[in-house]
């Protein structure tokens, strides 16, 4: 294949400024660009699954192997983004208390240990903001969703109640709540934030 004779040096070093330019100009572009997204904020309001040992002895025994988040059926079990443990988000999807507690029955290493039923279950607490509930307008939405009537309405005060000895922090109640209102009125507290019992 021959050069072509109108294309000299003059041209080349020309052409070649001129892509430089190009790549410099389209680096600049891409480096000075907001993200298109920026990465979630790390939250710290996760669940760990039914039957979870004490959060120190959580983290010695769970070798993040996959096994629970694979047996939930209702993909409730997620992965930490720090460390890879599993945990549950309850506003997104929370724990259902199957019968059976599949994610348990997964567990090889005992981070997660059986349970007499999901009345013995300990993730969490749901704590209402009365200020933000909606209960006193009507909305009654989580107290027909709880799975072990750890939720009442007085009705002398118009407020939502929570028996702390019946819940279980399964977030049932807490999800449902963002279906229904602008703002999630009821959040479960995790278990490791709960304050030691006597």
């Amino acid at each position: 294949m021959t050069a072509d004779p109108k294309y000299g040096r003059r041209h080349f070093f020309k052409d070649s400024a001129l892509s430089f330019v190009k790549t410099a100009q389209e680096f600049i572009k891409q480096r000075d660009a907001p993200p298109d997204q920026a990465p979630p904020p790390v939250r710290h309001d996760w669940l760990r699954p039914p039957g979870a040992v004490d959060e120190a002895l959580f983290l010695e025994r769970c070798t993040r192997c996959n096994d629970c988040v694979k047996a939930c059926p209702y993909h409730s079990i997620q992965f930490d983004r720090r460390d890879g443990s599993p945990v549950i988000f309850p506003d997104q999807v929370p724990c259902h208390l199957c019968d059976d507690f599949p994610c348990i029955a997964a567990c090889a290493t005992e981070a997660l240990l059986p349970v007499g039923g999901p009345g013995e279950v300990r993730m969490g607490l749901a704590v209402v903001s009365h200020r933000l509930c909606t209960a006193g307008q009507g909305c009654h939405a989580c107290v027909s969703q709880c799975p072990t009537q750890a939720l009442s309405m007085d009705f002398s005060e118009m407020r939502l109640e929570v028996a702390g000895s019946r819940c279980v922090g399964c977030g049932l109640c807490e999800q449902v709540c963002t279906t229904v209102n602008d703002k999630i009125a009821i959040r479960v507290t995790p278990a490791r934030m709960l304050p030691a019992g006597p």
